[in-house]
């Protein structure tokens, strides 16, 4: 049977809005024969490891999916990234145009829709110019994008300042929660420039004018925040997730893997901060003096800081030894492993792991209730931690090792989280009576995760009817 629809995926050319997104486009096309999906892939100009990633996601893709790569342009360095984002994306307008236009002449199968990446409003422009609906994939869960359209309806219709709200104890009772937010704590706009809050706060506005958006959570996992959406002025809703790449692959002979395999079950501590996760010296040996104090077996993925001032993505230490303690290496050869990058699913999907120590990105948190392994949070920027609240309180799946952790990335400096505070956190996700509980209960949710995505879940019936949406145009 050929396709009757044709869709346009927009992602950003992140490593963790790019994998979700194409995992969504697989998922619809074994779903449905009707459906074909090209896939723009933009690329950030300091970013040199997305062609790895597009080549390791197209090694088996279907038939029915292209990708096309526009242009890389060039960019000169803004204050902030969300402030180069913004620009980045309004400087490939004129190229997901073109893109569209190549697509709609074609005419066969039809264009019915653009699929874009929550931060690529800009490309809602396009859809309109071609008489076609836009679709949100957003990235984050439900919690979170109601806290974006509830913080941006104070600013517009009750001409309330978010920045307002530092050092203040109030608490916004947002309605996507079951419990009020310290905003001062886990919101911290007051971080952002005038011209971020703006940005930030006008995506929203941008959201609500999609025919639809699909949210990479699980409806039984957000369900008081799936149900607010509609009275927060959202468009129609498709709970889909989890959409993550957890297909772990044979990686016999890889090191890690060969020395978690002589370890004992649910002994080892993994250390991992996403893509984007970085520390400075200092702060690496604050979490060394943890790890070696406490005596737990180990994997910790280390990387280095990018050049100050520069936007760029954190890399891998040449040698570890030269920002950890002296002879820590040596000290802790026998319990654990200092390394760069991290497979991180095949990781988390090792038995030896009993503990995950995560900055609490949207991805690192799916994948980690995929696998039932509860989490010690100490998340890295406001999304970060937003996530890792809604992540404790409503779930009760982590433990606290830094909530309000301070990455500026204007000013580029961090806080620092001491050993103690950091020890004391692996403790609590280890040892002991709650430990146990936390741990039956992430499996009780990974079930249900799991569910979701077979035939009747609620992520499957939702994934159907965002099918029936456009394929019925």
């Amino acid at each position: 049977m050929s396709a009757t629809s044709e869709l346009v995926f927009i992602p950003a050319p992140t490593h963790g809005h790019l994998v979700s997104m194409v995992e969504m486009a697989k998922l619809l096309i074994d779903r449905d024969d009707r459906l074909s999906i090209t896939v723009l892939i933009m690329k950030f100009p300091f970013d040199s490891e997305i062609d790895s990633h597009i080549e390791s996601l197209t090694a088996s893709i279907a038939a029915r999916i292209r990708f096309v790569l526009l242009p890389r342009r060039s960019h000169s360095p803004r204050t902030s990234p969300l402030a180069f984002v913004h620009h980045f994306m309004e400087s490939h307008k004129a190229d997901v145009r073109e893109a569209v236009a190549e697509l709609s002449a074609r005419g066969s199968p039809p264009l019915t829709g653009l699929v874009i990446d929550l931060v690529c409003t800009s490309m809602i422009d396009v859809a309109i110019e071609f008489g076609i609906p836009s679709y949100m994939f957003f990235t984050s869960g439900a919690a979170f994008l109601g806290v974006m359209l509830h913080l941006q309806s104070l600013r517009d219709e009750q001409h309330m300042d978010p920045t307002r709200l530092k050092g203040s104890d109030i608490e916004l009772d947002f309605p996507c929660l079951a419990n009020p937010l310290p905003a001062a704590k886990f919101l911290p706009l007051e971080m952002l420039r005038e011209e971020d809050c703006q940005i930030f706060l006008d995506l929203a506005v941008r959201y609500r004018e999609t025919k639809g958006i699909l949210v990479n959570t699980v409806a039984e996992l957000e369900p008081r925040a799936v149900e607010a959406l509609a009275s927060l002025g959202a468009p129609t809703v498709y709970p889909v997730g989890p959409m993550l790449n957890i297909k772990v692959e044979s990686k016999k002979g890889l090191e890690i893997l060969d020395w978690l395999d002589q370890q004992p079950d649910a002994s080892v501590v993994f250390l991992c901060f996403g893509s984007k996760g970085y520390f400075d010296e200092h702060q690496a040996k604050e979490i060394a003096h943890a790890l070696e104090r406490s005596g737990y077996r180990f994997l910790w993925s280390l990387r280095q800081p990018p050049a100050k001032g520069k936007l760029e993505a954190p890399r891998d230490y040449a040698d570890p030894a030269e920002v950890l303690p002296e002879g820590f290496l040596n000290r802790t050869a026998e319990v654990g492993r200092v390394i760069g990058w991290a497979p991180q699913v095949a990781v988390l999907a090792h038995p030896a792991i009993g503990g995950f120590v995560s900055h609490c990105g949207w991805n690192s948190t799916l994948e980690s209730i995929w696998f039932g392994v509860p989490i010690a949070a100490w998340p890295q920027y406001a999304e970060q931690q937003f996530n890792a609240f809604q992540l404790v309180v409503e779930l009760g799946l982590a433990v606290e090792i830094k909530m309000d952790y301070r990455r500026d990335l204007v000013k580029d400096s961090d806080g620092i989280v001491t050993a103690d505070v950091i020890e004391g956190g692996m403790r609590k996700l280890m040892e002991g009576e709650e430990a146990g509980e936390r741990r039956k209960k992430v499996k009780e949710i990974s079930e249900k995760s799991r569910k979701a995505l077979t035939e009747g879940g609620s992520s499957y019936l939702s994934l159907a009817r965002f099918i029936e949406d456009v394929c019925s145009r």
